[in-house]
């Protein structure tokens, strides 16, 4: 199972576009079970009911992870650490695998953020694929309804794609 975790809780985000997007995009490409966890919509912040839920449902059955994250002062967003904080880091993370996505409105495309959340994985035992998409001023390359506006940012995730079904 594929888990895309759209990384920030702030409501109409384009954070959730993407996420939306690429799970639109998995979902066509495999007959393997892809969810999207929008932080929107999760008491993460306490190891709560609904934190034991998240689990459950999203993290302990995943395989594979896709996380997109924006760019927080020069990293991700805080609700998405304390998310991976409150979780059974052996059950839902260890030798597990990932790939990433930063985005921002800015120049950087959340390089910073990507490297930050690479540390962080290698730390709870989670494969990381290299290729990791950078995606500088967000606003130019997915419209406001979630579609893609230039085609090398859609060759770019169809290989990024390709690559997380053969990871």
């Amino acid at each position: 199972m594929i888990t895309i975790i759209a990384g920030t809780n702030r409501a109409d985000s384009m954070t959730l576009r993407m996420a939306n997007l690429y799970l639109k995009i998995l979902s066509s490409r495999t007959d393997e079970t892809v969810q999207l966890l929008s932080m929107e919509s999760h008491a993460v912040w306490e190891r709560g009911a609904d934190m034991l839920e998240l689990e459950k449902k999203y993290l302990i059955p995943a395989d594979k992870f896709l996380i997109i994250m924006p760019e927080y002062n020069a990293s991700f967003p805080g609700i998405l650490k304390v998310m991976m904080d409150n979780s059974d880091v052996k059950k839902c993370w260890w030798n597990k695998k990932a790939m990433l996505v930063g985005i921002s409105d800015g120049r950087a495309g959340n390089l910073r953020g990507i490297e930050h959340m690479t540390a962080i994985l290698h730390y709870l035992k989670v494969h990381v694929h290299y290729n990791k998409l950078i995606l500088s001023k967000i606003n130019e390359e997915i419209s406001k309804q979630g579609e893609i506006i230039k085609p090398e940012t859609e060759t770019l995730i169809a290989q990024q794609v390709e690559d997380l079904l053969r990871f």
